[in-house]
């Protein structure tokens, strides 16, 4: 279908602060221009509470948002993994996103706002990453979390690294993950497939971006084939968690989740996938303008709540 109204719109008024791309601005600049309002992503909700606690990683102590639905419990868990390239955002940018699904599947959500490339390359995101979900199990009895109910997920590059992380999971085998959701994630480097080339540039992410971003994460050819860095680069993909996966038509990573898709599919791990026709990559953050980002949540936790169920 062609490109959905809301999008154009917000695609429109987007261009009208005329920022170069994030591969000319660097960083720091991308990172000063990306700070909106809290509820950009739609309404806050008032049952939802929000705390702060600071998680124990390899490296740093790095701050987390600790999402609580209402009521007593016991509750379902998940960890989830922001998007931004790993260079850009923050945890609070997904509060309306994160309270809507924390009640929508009865969980309590941990946010970590886990340490950024450049200065800080894979493995530094990604181990923040696994230590979150091995601090939530941790701590399953605290928030009266059901520990075999746990799921981590993702959107863009906390997609790559709920993905990645889902592989070390099972790789150690020492904690049970009931699910990974993921986002429009980007699990690999092949900037030559149809919707990198059909979507390079004009709808928000760009083909140069992404090649960018992905130079300021991984060390180099070393990371290339490392499965927890590239997901797609994967060889085993037997006994993954069941996983929830959606893309955007409009997107250069479309085609990375197809692919993605397809690869788990092949080593018998349960997909639930969909893709969201006249979208643009970012969608399920821009609720405020486009409304297919606020719904996207229903799907995604009615099919997070058809694995916790069977």
């Amino acid at each position: 279908m062609p490109l959905h109204p809301q999008c154009a719109a917000f695609l429109a008024e987007a261009a009208k602060a005329n920022l170069p791309e994030i591969a000319v601005m660097g960083a720091t600049q991308a990172r000063a221009t990306g700070h909106t309002p809290r509820d950009f992503s739609g309404p806050l909700r008032d049952d939802v509470s929000i705390s702060t606690r600071y998680i124990t990683t390899p490296t740093a102590d790095v701050v987390a948002n600790i999402y609580q639905p209402p009521g007593a419990g016991p509750f379902n868990a998940m960890v989830y993994y922001h998007g931004g390239g790993w260079v850009l955002n923050y945890i609070n940018k997904y509060d309306a996103q994160l309270q809507d699904m924390a009640v929508l599947t009865n969980s309590v959500i941990i946010a970590i706002n886990y340490q950024k490339a450049p200065e800080h390359k894979y493995p530094t995101p990604f181990d923040d990453c696994y230590e979150a979900f091995l601090w939530m199990h941790e701590h399953a009895a605290e928030f009266n979390v059901n520990p075999a109910k746990i799921g981590i997920g993702g959107d863009s590059a906390g997609g790559n690294l709920a993905s990645g992380v889902a592989h070390k999971i099972r790789d150690v085998g020492t904690h049970a993950l009931a699910y990974q959701m993921l986002i429009y994630p980007c699990n690999g480097l092949n900037f030559e497939t149809a919707s990198y080339l059909a979507n390079a540039d004009d709808y928000g992410l760009t083909r140069n971006s992404m090649k960018w971003l992905w130079e300021q994460y991984l060390n180099g050819p070393a990371d290339f084939n490392n499965p927890y860095a590239v997901p797609l680069s994967a060889t085993n993909f037997s006994d993954l968690a069941p996983a929830v996966l959606i893309t955007a038509e409009f997107d250069v990573l479309h085609d990375d989740g197809v692919e993605y898709a397809e690869k788990l599919r092949s080593g018998g791990v349960p997909v639930t996938y969909k893709n969201y026709p006249g979208m643009i990559h970012g969608f399920f953050n821009y609720g405020s303008a486009i409304d297919e980002g606020i719904v996207a949540r229903k799907f995604l936790a009615e099919s997070i709540n058809n694995i916790l169920q069977a």
